[in-house]
Protein backbone atom coordinates (compact mmCIF):
# COMPACT_ATOMS: atom_id res chain seq x y z
CA UNK A 1 0.00 0.00 0.00
CA UNK A 2 3.17 2.44 0.75
CA UNK A 3 4.58 1.84 -2.45
CA UNK A 4 1.47 2.50 -4.59
CA UNK A 5 1.07 5.42 -2.67
CA UNK A 6 4.81 6.57 -3.09
CA UNK A 7 4.10 5.37 -6.87
CA UNK A 8 1.14 7.78 -7.23
CA UNK A 9 2.79 11.00 -5.45
CA UNK A 10 6.05 10.54 -7.88
CA UNK A 11 3.38 10.48 -10.68
CA UNK A 12 1.67 13.20 -9.61
CA UNK A 13 5.07 14.91 -8.90
CA UNK A 14 6.27 14.09 -12.08
CA UNK A 15 2.71 15.42 -14.13
CA UNK A 16 3.44 18.90 -11.51
CA UNK A 17 6.81 19.23 -12.89
CA UNK A 18 5.84 18.53 -16.30
CA UNK A 19 2.79 20.71 -16.58
CA UNK A 20 4.83 23.75 -14.63
CA UNK A 21 8.05 23.10 -17.30
CA UNK A 22 5.51 23.33 -20.38
CA UNK A 23 3.23 26.42 -18.70
CA UNK A 24 6.27 28.36 -17.70
CA UNK A 25 7.12 31.15 -20.04
CA UNK A 26 10.39 33.74 -19.17
CA UNK A 27 9.49 37.68 -20.50
CA UNK A 28 13.08 39.14 -20.28
CA UNK A 29 13.37 42.80 -19.42
CA UNK A 30 13.31 44.43 -22.20
CA UNK A 31 10.11 42.90 -23.58
CA UNK A 32 6.82 42.60 -22.83
CA UNK A 33 3.71 39.22 -23.18
CA UNK A 34 0.76 38.83 -24.74
CA UNK A 35 -1.86 36.64 -24.25
CA UNK A 36 -4.45 34.96 -26.45
CA UNK A 37 -6.47 32.11 -24.70
CA UNK A 38 -8.21 30.35 -27.33
CA UNK A 39 -7.58 32.79 -30.36
CA UNK A 40 -9.10 35.64 -28.09
CA UNK A 41 -6.55 38.40 -26.21
CA UNK A 42 -7.00 37.66 -22.34
CA UNK A 43 -5.64 39.72 -19.58
CA UNK A 44 -3.32 42.46 -19.12
CA UNK A 45 0.20 42.54 -20.75
CA UNK A 46 2.50 40.62 -19.04
CA UNK A 47 5.65 42.03 -17.08
CA UNK A 48 8.89 40.99 -17.16
CA UNK A 49 10.16 38.31 -14.94
CA UNK A 50 8.26 33.84 -14.88
CA UNK A 51 4.77 33.86 -16.17
CA UNK A 52 3.01 30.74 -16.54
CA UNK A 53 0.23 30.12 -19.04
CA UNK A 54 -2.25 27.26 -19.52
CA UNK A 55 -0.53 24.66 -21.88
CA UNK A 56 -2.36 23.95 -25.20
CA UNK A 57 -5.23 27.10 -24.46
CA UNK A 58 -2.90 30.11 -23.97
CA UNK A 59 -0.69 31.24 -26.36
CA UNK A 60 2.22 34.07 -25.25
CA UNK A 61 3.26 36.48 -28.20
CA UNK A 62 6.37 38.66 -26.88
CA UNK A 63 6.84 42.00 -28.13
CA UNK A 64 10.16 43.91 -28.18
CA UNK A 65 9.79 47.42 -25.96
CA UNK A 66 13.35 48.24 -27.60
CA UNK A 67 13.69 51.47 -30.03
CA UNK A 68 14.55 49.99 -33.43
CA UNK A 69 16.57 51.61 -35.71
CA UNK A 70 15.06 51.49 -39.61
CA UNK A 71 16.81 52.38 -42.66
CA UNK A 72 14.51 54.04 -44.92
CA UNK A 73 15.69 52.93 -48.64
CA UNK A 74 16.51 55.47 -50.64
CA UNK A 75 13.77 56.84 -52.53
CA UNK A 76 13.59 59.03 -55.60
CA UNK A 77 10.93 61.80 -56.45
CA UNK A 78 10.89 65.31 -58.22
CA UNK A 79 11.20 68.21 -55.80
CA UNK A 80 9.05 71.28 -56.47
CA UNK A 81 11.35 73.35 -58.38
CA UNK A 82 11.57 70.32 -60.62
CA UNK A 83 14.62 68.28 -60.22
CA UNK A 84 15.42 65.11 -59.62
CA UNK A 85 16.83 63.76 -56.32
CA UNK A 86 17.36 60.19 -54.51
CA UNK A 87 16.81 60.50 -50.53
CA UNK A 88 17.40 57.95 -48.08
CA UNK A 89 16.45 58.31 -44.14
CA UNK A 90 16.51 56.86 -40.97
CA UNK A 91 13.53 56.14 -38.16
CA UNK A 92 13.97 55.29 -34.75
CA UNK A 93 10.59 54.39 -33.26
CA UNK A 94 9.36 51.66 -30.41
CA UNK A 95 6.35 50.03 -29.50
CA UNK A 96 4.36 51.53 -26.24
CA UNK A 97 1.15 49.47 -26.52
CA UNK A 98 2.33 45.57 -26.94
CA UNK A 99 -1.15 44.34 -27.71
CA UNK A 100 -2.05 47.02 -29.96
CA UNK A 101 0.99 46.37 -32.12
CA UNK A 102 -0.09 42.75 -32.51
CA UNK A 103 -4.04 42.97 -32.61
CA UNK A 104 -4.41 45.74 -34.68
CA UNK A 105 -1.79 45.55 -37.32
CA UNK A 106 -0.35 42.51 -38.84
CA UNK A 107 3.34 43.32 -38.74
CA UNK A 108 4.27 46.92 -37.40
CA UNK A 109 7.90 46.82 -38.74
CA UNK A 110 6.65 46.33 -41.93
CA UNK A 111 3.71 48.64 -41.88
CA UNK A 112 6.05 51.30 -40.11
CA UNK A 113 8.91 51.44 -43.02
CA UNK A 114 6.17 51.35 -45.77
CA UNK A 115 4.53 54.43 -43.87
CA UNK A 116 7.99 55.89 -44.21
CA UNK A 117 9.09 55.50 -47.56
CA UNK A 118 5.56 56.71 -48.73
CA UNK A 119 5.62 60.05 -46.43
CA UNK A 120 9.64 59.91 -48.08
CA UNK A 121 8.53 60.71 -51.61
CA UNK A 122 5.61 63.15 -50.18
CA UNK A 123 8.41 65.24 -48.46
CA UNK A 124 10.66 65.46 -51.83
CA UNK A 125 7.75 66.60 -53.92
CA UNK A 126 6.96 69.18 -51.75
CA UNK A 127 10.09 70.78 -50.91
CA UNK A 128 12.86 72.77 -52.70
CA UNK A 129 16.40 71.43 -53.48
CA UNK A 130 17.56 73.95 -51.40
CA UNK A 131 15.64 72.67 -48.31
CA UNK A 132 16.65 69.14 -48.63
CA UNK A 133 20.38 70.30 -48.92
CA UNK A 134 19.98 73.05 -46.06
CA UNK A 135 16.86 72.77 -44.12
CA UNK A 136 16.96 69.44 -43.08
CA UNK A 137 15.62 70.04 -39.15
CA UNK A 138 11.92 70.86 -40.83
CA UNK A 139 11.84 68.52 -43.20
CA UNK A 140 12.45 65.68 -40.50
CA UNK A 141 10.08 67.56 -37.83
CA UNK A 142 7.95 66.78 -40.75
CA UNK A 143 8.28 63.57 -42.05
CA UNK A 144 8.01 62.82 -38.39
CA UNK A 145 4.70 64.00 -37.85
CA UNK A 146 3.47 62.70 -40.80
CA UNK A 147 4.88 59.00 -39.94
CA UNK A 148 3.71 59.38 -36.19
CA UNK A 149 -0.01 59.98 -37.29
CA UNK A 150 -0.91 56.18 -38.47
CA UNK A 151 1.50 54.28 -36.37
CA UNK A 152 -0.46 55.38 -32.89
CA UNK A 153 -3.05 52.97 -33.60
CA UNK A 154 -0.53 50.57 -34.53
CA UNK A 155 0.56 50.66 -30.57
CA UNK A 156 3.80 52.35 -31.38
CA UNK A 157 5.42 55.92 -31.49
CA UNK A 158 8.14 57.25 -33.61
CA UNK A 159 11.52 58.66 -31.50
CA UNK A 160 12.83 60.22 -34.36
CA UNK A 161 13.66 60.99 -38.22
CA UNK A 162 16.63 61.75 -39.68
CA UNK A 163 17.23 62.38 -43.73
CA UNK A 164 20.58 60.88 -44.23
CA UNK A 165 22.28 61.79 -47.52
CA UNK A 166 20.99 63.77 -51.10
CA UNK A 167 21.73 62.02 -54.46
CA UNK A 168 21.88 64.76 -56.85
CA UNK A 169 22.46 64.22 -60.42
CA UNK A 170 25.84 64.81 -61.90
CA UNK A 171 24.85 67.39 -64.75
CA UNK A 172 23.25 68.83 -61.18
CA UNK A 173 26.16 68.91 -59.51
CA UNK A 174 28.62 70.45 -62.60
CA UNK A 175 25.70 73.29 -62.40
CA UNK A 176 26.09 74.00 -58.51
CA UNK A 177 29.57 73.72 -58.83
CA UNK A 178 29.47 76.39 -61.54
CA UNK A 179 27.28 78.37 -59.78
CA UNK A 180 29.53 78.48 -56.64
CA UNK A 181 32.47 79.82 -58.69
CA UNK A 182 30.67 82.18 -60.41
CA UNK A 183 29.58 83.53 -57.16
CA UNK A 184 33.15 83.36 -55.62
CA UNK A 185 34.89 85.10 -58.80
CA UNK A 186 31.98 88.09 -58.22
CA UNK A 187 33.05 88.63 -54.31
CA UNK A 188 36.94 88.55 -55.61
CA UNK A 189 36.34 91.12 -58.42
CA UNK A 190 34.04 93.08 -55.41
CA UNK A 191 37.00 92.53 -53.22
CA UNK A 192 39.84 93.55 -55.27
CA UNK A 193 37.46 96.82 -56.77
CA UNK A 194 37.09 97.84 -53.60
CA UNK A 195 40.65 97.38 -52.55
CA UNK A 196 41.82 99.47 -56.08
CA UNK A 197 39.15 101.84 -54.50
CA UNK A 198 40.45 102.69 -51.36
CA UNK A 199 44.03 102.36 -52.85
CA UNK A 200 43.07 105.30 -54.94
CA UNK A 201 41.82 107.37 -52.70
CA UNK A 202 45.00 107.26 -50.16
CA UNK A 203 47.17 107.64 -53.21
CA UNK A 204 45.23 110.90 -54.34
CA UNK A 205 45.93 112.08 -50.60
CA UNK A 206 49.40 111.57 -50.99
CA UNK A 207 49.71 113.28 -53.86
CA UNK A 208 48.41 116.33 -52.75
CA UNK A 209 50.89 116.14 -49.79
CA UNK A 210 53.58 115.62 -52.23
CA UNK A 211 52.38 118.44 -54.47
CA UNK A 212 52.39 120.73 -50.87
CA UNK A 213 56.51 119.67 -50.27
CA UNK A 214 58.20 118.77 -53.47
CA UNK A 215 61.33 117.12 -51.94
CA UNK A 216 58.88 114.42 -50.75
CA UNK A 217 58.43 113.64 -54.15
CA UNK A 218 62.20 113.49 -54.79
CA UNK A 219 62.22 110.99 -51.72
CA UNK A 220 59.83 109.02 -53.00
CA UNK A 221 61.82 108.97 -56.69
CA UNK A 222 65.05 108.06 -54.84
CA UNK A 223 62.95 105.34 -52.99
CA UNK A 224 61.95 103.51 -56.19
CA UNK A 225 65.57 103.66 -57.52
CA UNK A 226 66.60 101.72 -54.41
CA UNK A 227 63.84 99.71 -54.99
CA UNK A 228 64.55 99.02 -58.72
CA UNK A 229 68.43 98.55 -58.30
CA UNK A 230 67.99 95.59 -55.63
CA UNK A 231 67.85 93.50 -58.74
CA UNK A 232 71.27 92.44 -59.62
CA UNK A 233 70.12 91.62 -63.76
CA UNK A 234 68.52 95.23 -64.30
CA UNK A 235 69.95 98.49 -65.63
CA UNK A 236 69.15 101.11 -64.20
CA UNK A 237 68.44 104.97 -65.89
CA UNK A 238 68.43 107.33 -63.43
CA UNK A 239 67.34 111.00 -64.84
CA UNK A 240 69.38 114.35 -63.39
CA UNK A 241 67.76 117.61 -63.62
CA UNK A 242 69.95 120.26 -65.55
CA UNK A 243 70.57 122.63 -63.43
CA UNK A 244 72.75 120.27 -60.87
CA UNK A 245 74.75 118.78 -64.13
CA UNK A 246 75.47 122.68 -64.96
CA UNK A 247 76.24 123.47 -61.21
CA UNK A 248 78.45 121.01 -61.20
CA UNK A 249 80.31 122.08 -64.75
CA UNK A 250 80.47 125.22 -63.54
CA UNK A 251 82.20 124.88 -60.29
CA UNK A 252 85.34 123.27 -62.07
CA UNK A 253 86.13 126.14 -64.57
CA UNK A 254 87.63 129.40 -63.77
CA UNK A 255 85.40 132.70 -62.65
CA UNK A 256 85.87 134.70 -66.15
CA UNK A 257 84.76 131.60 -68.38
CA UNK A 258 81.58 130.85 -65.58
CA UNK A 259 80.59 134.13 -66.51
CA UNK A 260 80.47 134.23 -70.06
CA UNK A 261 79.33 130.41 -70.34
CA UNK A 262 76.70 131.62 -68.09
CA UNK A 263 75.16 134.03 -70.47
CA UNK A 264 75.68 131.89 -73.71
CA UNK A 265 73.90 128.99 -71.81
CA UNK A 266 71.29 131.05 -70.04
CA UNK A 267 68.32 129.93 -72.97
CA UNK A 268 69.63 126.44 -73.25
CA UNK A 269 68.57 123.31 -71.77
CA UNK A 270 70.30 119.85 -72.74
CA UNK A 271 68.95 116.57 -70.85
CA UNK A 272 71.36 114.08 -69.58
CA UNK A 273 71.44 110.45 -68.18
CA UNK A 274 73.53 108.67 -65.99
CA UNK A 275 73.85 105.04 -67.19
CA UNK A 276 74.34 102.45 -64.21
Amino acid sequence: MLQELLAAAAATGSAGLLYVASAARIVKQYERGVVFRLGRLHGDVRRPGFNLVVPGVDRLRKVNMQIVTMPVPAQEGITRDNVTVRVDAVVYFKVVDPAAAIVNVEDYRFAVSQMAQTSLRSIIGKSELDDLLSNREKLNQGLELMIDSPAVEWGVTIDRVEIKDVSLPDTMKRSMARQAEADRERRARLINADAEYQASKKLAQAAHQMADTPSALQLRLLQTVMAVAAEKNSTLVLPIPVELLRFLEKGGQPPAERSAEAVEDADEKVPRAVEQ
